[in-house]
């Protein structure tokens, strides 16, 4: 399930809440009781742990990002 960060404007408090997708828009109380809350906007590090790598052109060069060369070696 979804986790959603928020924060309290009126005690200044950042708290997670889980919830399904669907139900994500839907107003939180902070664990102080307050209504005045704000959804933060989260961001998701995706990182390249499968190990594999990216393919390389066919020999003779062209191709790539920018003509071959400078995307690995």
């Amino acid at each position: 399930m979804p986790r959603y960060d928020f924060r309290c404007r009126a005690c200044g408090s950042t708290f997670e809440i889980s919830r399904p997708m669907a139900r994500s828009g839907e107003p939180a109380l902070c664990p102080e009781g307050h209504d005045d809350t704000v959804k933060l906007l989260s961001t998701v590090a995706v990182t390249g742990g499968s190990g594999a790598t990216a393919p390389r052109p066919a020999s003779g060069g062209g191709g790539g990002c920018c003509g071959g060369g400078c995307c690995g070696g």
